[in-house]
């Protein structure tokens, strides 16, 4: 704490132990049990008491500071769970959403994804007949009259998807 005068060396104590314990309580409840983030917010509380220490000089009564303090505290726990909204989940927290499986499920699920990445290098009029006949189980004939072309083209689009789909999964690896 370089540069920080006696006064507000003094106060910054002050303000820690009048007010951290109760602070930390407060925190770790709006947090619903996450001591560690509630620890950041007491502190980056008590930062800002001593960034602007005309909050506190003079006249400040004991129920003012208190105010002010958990005031401020409050408020940085809604800019965390705001910021936690807009903000993507950490990978760590994505793999913890998983339900508990074995390794079965996660390699169904990764080839899941190369099937899908598969699907979609495919032509639009490929995938198209691909997502009608597999999909949407539909037959040739409700395929054709859903993509308004005749039922031949239906067949031979899906040969062809297929073929496509097949060297697709093959440079992917998910076939041998």
């Amino acid at each position: 704490m370089t540069g920080l005068s006696v006064a507000g060396e003094e106060l910054l104590r002050q303000l820690h132990a009048e007010y951290s314990g109760p602070l930390l309580g407060y925190t770790t409840r709006l947090l619903a049990g996450d001591r560690a983030r509630a620890e950041d917010v007491v502190q980056e509380t008590l930062l800002r008491a001593w960034r602007h220490p005309e909050v506190f000089a003079g006249s400040a009564s004991a129920g003012e500071t208190r105010s002010w303090l958990f005031t401020v505290a409050r408020n940085l726990v809604i800019d965390l769970h705001r910021a936690s909204r807009v903000r993507p989940l950490e990978t760590a927290e994505a793999w913890d959403l998983l339900p508990d499986s074995d390794d079965a499920t996660l390699d169904h699920v990764l080839v899941a994804m190369e099937v899908s990445d598969a699907l979609a290098a495919l032509s639009s009029d490929h995938r198209a007949v691909i997502e009608e006949l597999y999909l949407r189980d539909r037959s040739v004939g409700q395929a054709a009259q859903s993509l308004g072309v005749p039922v031949g083209t239906v067949k031979s689009r899906a040969y062809y998807a297929l073929r496509a789909m097949r060297i697709a999964c093959e440079e992917r690896g998910v076939l041998r």
